[in-house]
């Protein structure tokens, strides 16, 4: 599965997912061998270099091979809406996670995670870990065997 920018996807490696919100930033970690997915933490979304400081301390101690952003898309939205505000902004940190750290960063449709990990039993302060972590599972299962 190629990513935005057409690479192919690494054969191995690690992977970091994100959960993008405007307060908040969930994470989860997985790698392409055992294609499982776990939630790893919750990064504040305050300013942008904060945001990025904390997102190259998990590069640098993890060393991803690829990034996969979760794609906030609303199935109620009309054909005008094609891409809303919080979809611009997953979009944007994706491509500015692409500039930053030159991997290739897949997006993925994430518009029941955060609803899957609440009914999973998610406790409230690692619900966006966990939200994470189903996008990236998401990613995993859709990959072609």
């Amino acid at each position: 599965m190629p990513d935005q920018a057409g690479r192919a996807t690494p054969p191995d490696g690690t992977v970091l997912a994100f959960d993008y919100g405007e307060k908040k930033i969930g994470v989860a970690l997985g790698n392409f061998i055992t294609r499982q997915a776990r939630a790893l933490t919750i990064l504040p979304n305050v300013t942008v270099e904060g945001r990025f400081e904390a997102v190259g301390a998990l590069v640098r101690d993890w060393t991803p091979v690829q990034f996969v952003v979760g794609m906030p898309v609303n199935p109620e939205a009309g054909p005008d809406d094609a891409e809303q505000a919080s979809m611009r902004l997953a979009r944007r940190f994706g491509n500015q996670l692409n500039g930053r750290f030159d991997l290739p960063v897949a997006f993925v449709d994430e518009r029941y995670s955060s609803r899957a990990a609440a009914m999973a039993g998610a406790k409230r302060g690692a619900l966006d870990a966990e939200a994470a972590r189903i996008i990236l599972q998401q990613y995993f299962d859709e990959l072609p065997l």
